[in-house]
């Protein structure tokens, strides 16, 4: 079976196969690799039911997702269904509601498989902060997936589903779906809901779709996107049919080329495959034009004072008296709060509450959090200056292949730099995607595209096109 969404629902449609028979094969592929620790809960029982129920509705004339097998990261709230964000804090979480992601998928008739690993509270890299384990990476178990999306990017990289949700904050779509050989979209900051998705930096977290193909993204993007009165942030404006905007000829398309993302810093047999995958696009017509992100350079310091701000907010909520994770021994109701948080957080989330609580206090709000905003609007100018010569922007979606587990798990800052290309991008709000380009050494390497606001389904046809005439998304590792 070829494992990707517009397969799978091309088959469902010509009555080839059932969602049932894909959703069993599909649970017995997760038993068989279960060592990567891609899941971290999968209801067998629901998705057979789920899968049973859409098979009755495709008959009923359902829609072209309506059987689909997915899995949602384990960030979005699940009714019914234990919802941890990769934390003890919330191991035994039961939400009793559905996330709007969740809830527009089961609309469009898509069949929750499973809920993906994750780095503890979305804050990681390398999808090594979760207390449930590390996710391997599917083209080399002893190397890292990426994060915190890893779960969901090693799973679809290693077909155990065609295709899973994700949340980026600072990359953490883009970036696993590049060092797992996969296509993943960070939306434009409210083109997707945020209610029901777990916190991290409100004004950073975008949930998005990672899937094999452009294609296979811009169905599911289609089915998640959308106006929601429920989050303040979402954006009331019609949503297109990406999968029909699919096919459009690239000819006189100005591809910018950022001067800061092909400098040193990144490997360069990596710049190799990515000039070579410009050159594609050169051969279909496209122009490459030089432009620079001059204030790029601070986007990481920039992130690190401005997402663990808002974290330090987002998880005051969690200290034993609301819900979640209560430590067993306490003397009073303050001690219960220290050995709560101190017991129910790992400790990158402790490292990131307290550099964001020091940047939030009296003292040093001005120096650090408000110079870090008065950034943050400069990188974003940096961005529509750019977009005043260039349609979309290209360059490395992460400076190196996949990493060796545990390789940077004592230098903060070294992890923290494989961001380097992608958060930008959140501090400007843009739309974004990674898509495989090549391979260097047996391991993927990602081409991420940037568009400006709202323009995802230009970009989905630029990956498109050179999905069309290339076959490096629809490699699969070996043992797989």
């Amino acid at each position: 079976m070829t494992l990707t969404i517009t397969k799978i629902a091309e088959d469902l449609a010509a009555g080839r196969c059932s969602s049932r028979e894909i959703v069993d094969d599909l649970l017995v592929r997760i038993k068989a690799h279960s060592a990567l620790n891609a899941f971290i809960s999968v209801d067998e029982d629901a998705a057979r039911q789920g899968a049973e129920a859409a098979d009755r509705a495709r008959r009923a004339g359902a829609g072209v997702l309506a059987g689909v097998p997915i899995a949602h990261k384990d960030i979005f709230c699940t009714s019914g269904v234990k919802t941890t964000c990769g934390s003890r804090m919330l191991a035994d979480f039961v939400p009793p509601y559905d996330a709007t992601v969740v809830e527009k998928m089961k609309a469009a008739g898509c069949v929750m498989v499973g809920k993906t690993n994750m780095d503890e509270f979305a804050m990681g890299s390398s999808n090594e902060t979760s207390f449930f384990g590390p996710v391997r990476n599917p083209w080399d178990p002893q190397r890292v997936p990426g994060g915190s999306s890893g779960g969901s990017a090693a799973a679809v990289a290693a077909r155990l589903v065609p295709g899973a949700t994700g949340t980026d904050t600072g990359g953490s779509i883009r970036q696993p779906a590049a060092l797992c050989g996969i296509t993943g979209l960070k939306p434009s900051y409210g083109r997707v809901s945020r209610y029901g998705l777990i916190a991290f930096a409100s004004s950073l977290d975008q949930a998005g779709p990672l899937a094999q193909s452009a294609a296979d993204c811009a169905h599911l993007l289609s089915a998640m996107a959308g106006f929601d009165v429920r989050d303040a942030t979402s954006l009331d404006v019609p949503v297109p049919d990406y999968a029909a905007t699919l096919g459009k000829d690239l000819k006189g398309l100005r591809i910018g080329v950022v001067k800061e993302h092909f400098a040193q810093g990144v490997e360069p047999a990596v710049l190799d495959v990515l000039r070579e995958a410009l050159r594609e696009y050169e051969r279909q017509g496209a122009v490459l034009v030089d432009v620079s992100l001059p204030n790029s350079a601070h986007a990481v310091p920039c992130y690190y004072v401005l997402a663990p701000a808002e974290a330090s907010s987002n998880l005051a909520r969690y200290d034993g008296v609301r819900y979640g994770f209560r430590a067993a021994e306490y003397k009073d109701l303050e001690d219960m709060y220290k050995k709560t948080r101190s017991e129910g957080f790992g400790p990158e989330v402790k490292r990131r509450i307290m550099i964001g609580t020091y940047a939030l206090s009296a003292g040093y709000y001005d120096a650090y959090y408000l110079k870090a905003l008065k950034l943050r609007r400069l990188i974003a100018d940096d961005f529509a200056r750019a977009f005043e010569r260039c349609d979309v922007l290209a360059g490395p979606a992460s400076p190196s292949t996949a990493f060796a587990l545990g390789a940077k798990n004592t230098d903060p800052v070294s992890m923290y730099l494989n961001d380097i290309f992608t958060i930008p991008v959140n501090l400007a709000g843009l739309p974004a995607l990674s898509m495989p380009a090549g391979f260097v050494g047996g391991l993927p390497v990602g081409m991420q595209l940037i568009g400006r606001y709202l323009d995802e389904a230009r970009l989905l046809n630029v990956a498109h096109r050179f999905q069309e005439v290339t076959d490096w998304h629809a490699r699969v590792p070996a043992g797989i």
